[in-house]
């Protein structure tokens, strides 16, 4: 059996930035162990697989090389760029997965690809954890947290970039990953509004390079700070990637390019 593969640098247009992402089409789903291994084999942050249904709508799933992920905002932006480029015709697909329901995604006027993905915008905490305060080397102003992760706020950009982590420690958040951010104010980060981090050693690997899934919370948190709807985000790890964010109600609208790294094909002996 021969799967075509597409290998896909998602929030950037150039390539090697960004985060990267695999995307596999099937006509019909392959065993959930069967996705897990091909993940596993690819060793990216996610690799989405999907699909199509009668009605025109693709099914999607995400795996990291660990486990199933229940969202994935770059596979979601690194798939929708695949399908726009082998259906040049089509100007909106709709994705549906488990977790978040159905997903419509457009190409915009200026040719990035917009998602409209549910606002998860998270809550303060007051008793915050003992493993997140002895996981990172600097202490938290203010704790958040939504059904995905933990988000810590500094007050200064250099605490974001130098934070150090014990990822045994994070590890015991789970499933829960931890988010670091900060409003952007230094000549650096002109453009942004704000910037983040992510860290995910219980369900990934250790720090991912951009995480679209995230910023559907970061969004309505740094919206409300700032007192702003439309956020320019920068996730500051070694690759790094932009994310336009548009909070509306309930809605978080997140746009980004996306640039193809590879196309080739999985060879898999049937037992």
């Amino acid at each position: 059996m021969q799967l075509e593969i597409n290998v896909v640098d998602a929030f950037t247009d150039t390539v090697f930035k960004g985060n990267s992402a695999a995307v596999v089409i099937t006509d019909n789903w392959l065993s959930d162990d069967l996705m897990q291994s091909i993940a596993f084999e690819n060793n990216l942050s996610e690799t989405a697989f999907m699909v199509l249904d009668d009605d025109g709508i693709y099914h999607i799933r995400w795996f990291s090389p660990f486990t199933e992920i229940a969202f994935c905002g770059h596979a979601t932006l690194a798939s929708a760029f695949v399908l726009f480029n082998k259906n040049p015709h089509l100007n909106c697909i709709k994705f549906s997965a488990k977790a978040v329901g159905i997903l419509t995604i457009v190409q915009t006027d200026d040719g990035k690809i917009q998602m409209d993905l549910p606002n998860t915008k998270p809550e303060k905490v007051d008793n915050i954890p003992d493993s997140l305060l002895a996981g990172l080397s600097i202490a938290p102003v203010e704790v958040y947290k939504n059904a995905q992760a933990y988000f810590v706020i500094y007050n200064a950009e250099s605490d974001v970039l130098t934070v150090a982590r014990d990822n045994e420690q994070l590890k015991q958040l789970a499933p829960l990953d931890v988010v670091v951010t900060c409003q952007a104010m230094s000549a650096d980060y002109k453009n942004y509004d704000f910037i983040s981090r992510y860290f995910w050693p219980a369900n990934g690997g250790d720090e991912d390079p951009v995480t679209g899934s995230a910023h559907t919370g970061l969004a309505p948190l740094w919206a409300e700070r700032l007192g702003k709807n439309h956020l320019v985000a920068y996730q500051a790890s070694k690759r790094g990637g932009i994310l336009d964010c548009v909070v509306a109600g309930d809605r978080v609208m997140i746009s980004g390019n996306a640039v193809q790294y590879m196309t080739g094909f999985i060879t898999i002996e049937e037992s």
